[in-house]
């Protein structure tokens, strides 16, 4: 009994962390444009909104949206992910950062698509959905898992890692100096990795402005169309004239992708 004080005493004693430590974490949080469920992958901040349209378990079509940050998927996209959910098609995607494409970035998405295609009964063949710099996430991890892929769609998608966000900015997100990932390139760089997506068939969708100077056209949307069409795979582009890297309400109401999406999210 002696002992009982002095072990009150060390417990009062202990660092405010290790007693912090042992409380269940807070649940994650995100304001989405449409009601969700937001839960936690890998440490890292995911969503799913899924459609009442959809069928039964294990066959749920979805569209993997990127990138998944603070403010995005933002209000601009209700429109799109509405007419989804109308189709039966869910929307999902996972924060991972501002990885640019990177092997660390893209093992964040392997675990989204394992939790989705595993535990939550969704479809093995998302389409994705690249908006802006979504593009290199989404196209890096693709080439990786061709043969886990529906098709691939782009907003105006960054393509090229030496046009957004350059190869000096991008090389941190790698672990690398501009040097070294400069010299690498080729692994890295989504319109360099082209192949394996056209051997398996994979579809591409974007829509991209020709007047769009953060992203331009020719180096990005442009160039993957050319290169994609040279390996024998299939490309659609929709050029808006005059548009650039803008809220354009014509990028966000496409009838031509949401005809693209509900063609190639199957389950």
């Amino acid at each position: 009994m002696k002992l009982f004080p002095s072990l009150m005493l060390a417990v009062l004693m202990l660092p405010l962390d290790f007693l912090s430590a042992a409380e269940p974490a807070a649940p994650p949080v995100k304001e989405l444009p449409l009601p969700g469920k937001v839960f936690a992958v890998a440490g890292r901040t995911a969503f799913v909104i899924e459609s009442t349209a959809a069928p039964e378990p294990g066959t749920k079509a979805w569209v993997w949206y990127a990138p998944t940050l603070p403010r995005l998927p933002g209000g601009e996209e209700t429109w799109l992910f509405e007419q989804f959910l109308a189709a039966g098609i869910g929307i999902a995607g996972i924060d991972a950062g501002e990885c640019y494409g990177s092997p660390d970035g893209r093992k964040i998405y392997t675990a989204l698509y394992e939790e989705m295609t595993t535990r939550r009964g969704f479809s093995k063949k998302p389409v994705l959905l690249g908006r802006s710099r979504g593009g290199l996430m989404t196209l890096g991890w693709a080439a990786d898992h061709p043969d886990q892929v529906g098709g691939f769609v782009g907003i105006y998608p960054v393509c090229d890692l030496r046009s957004y966000p350059g190869i000096g900015k991008a090389c941190g997100a790698y672990g690398m100096s501009e040097a070294e990932l400069e010299a690498t390139l080729a692994n890295h760089n989504p319109v360099d990795r082209l192949a394996p997506l056209a051997r398996a068939g994979v579809p591409f969708f974007a829509i991209h402005g020709d007047s769009d100077v953060v992203v331009p056209l020719e180096t990005n949307s442009g160039a993957v169309q050319r290169r994609y069409a040279a390996l024998g795979g299939k490309m659609e582009l929709v050029i808006p004239q005059g548009q650039g890297h803008n809220m354009w309400e014509g990028f966000f109401r496409s009838p031509e992708l949401v005809a693209f999406v509900k063609t190639h999210a199957k389950p």
